[in-house]
């Protein structure tokens, strides 16, 4: 496949009206696959790293979501430097799972689990006995730990501290289980994605995130899915916008006021 190809490939998965360019540079790397270049916006493919095709194309995408996080970049500050420094952030994976996911539909990219039936078997043996099962393990384990909560209220003993210091559990981490011990989630989802459904407040939110993780979609993709759902139902919402506004008077009135008490007694100790 030459670079011209590759580019096509990569303007009909999405277009872009920042040109770019495609170079494959005949070698290997035991460091990358691909790179970048946000200032002359070339994306390097190492196409002897790859044995086939499809390598070359997901790794192709890959830098293809650089290059569309550039050309927004510059909209928005005028600079092709990204505004965050990391530049794998949460903007970086729901582009490109978004993109790859278009390159499986139009044909370009296949995961192709089906060529290997031991990986298949391998896959489900994963799902099954250890996604699920850990998931099921971590539900009864939050409906323990609620129970916990409520002998040690009987027993006038501080649950926080049995949790710190008898579990040695983070206090997060048995909230979070907690949670599953209440919030119906399947299973199946395995234990992080699980406390990413349980987290959704509505139950129609939280069948549409858990539809979603079934079909397939990563979880960085479905949690930008939910935020971008959750801040245009606050936006939509004039009372919502208010009590948001309110409370960042409130935060900034605090802080004023603390560094006026700060002054004023520095300045009375002078």
């Amino acid at each position: 496949m030459d670079n011209e190809k590759i580019k096509q490939i990569l303007l009909d998965i999405q277009d872009t009206k920042l040109d770019f360019t495609v170079i494959q540079t005949g070698k290997d790397s035991k460091r990358v696959n691909g790179l970048y270049k946000p200032d002359t916006h070339e994306i390097l493919l190492h196409n002897k790293n790859f044995k086939t095709d499809n390598q070359l194309v997901y790794t192709a995408v890959h830098e293809y979501a650089h290059h569309l996080i550039t050309e927004e970049t510059l909209a928005v500050s005028g600079s092709s430097a990204p505004i965050n420094a990391k530049v794998h952030n949460q903007a970086f994976w729901v582009k490109f799972n978004e993109l790859i996911g278009i390159a499986e539909k139009k044909g370009y990219y296949v995961i192709g689990i089906e060529n290997s039936p031991e990986l298949e078997k391998l896959t489900e043996e994963i799902r099954t006995n250890y996604l699920e099962k850990n998931g099921r393990l971590m539900q009864e384990f939050g409906r323990l730990l609620a129970k916990a909560h409520e002998l040690c209220e009987q027993a006038n003993i501080r649950y926080e501290d049995y949790v710190d210091r008898v579990l040695c559990l983070p206090r997060t981490t048995a909230r979070d289980v907690v949670k599953l011990g209440i919030v119906p989630v399947n299973p199946a989802l395995g234990y992080d994605n699980m406390k990413l459904v349980a987290g959704i407040r509505k139950p129609e939110d939280r069948s549409a995130a858990e539809k979603q993780l079934m079909n397939g979609e990563s979880p960085v993709t479905v949690r930008e899915m939910m935020k971008r759902s959750s801040d245009a139902s606050r936006s939509d919402d004039p009372k919502s916008k208010l009590e948001k506004e309110k409370s960042r008077l409130e935060k900034t009135i605090t802080q004023l006021q603390q560094r006026l008490e700060y002054v004023e007694d520095a300045l009375g100790n002078m």
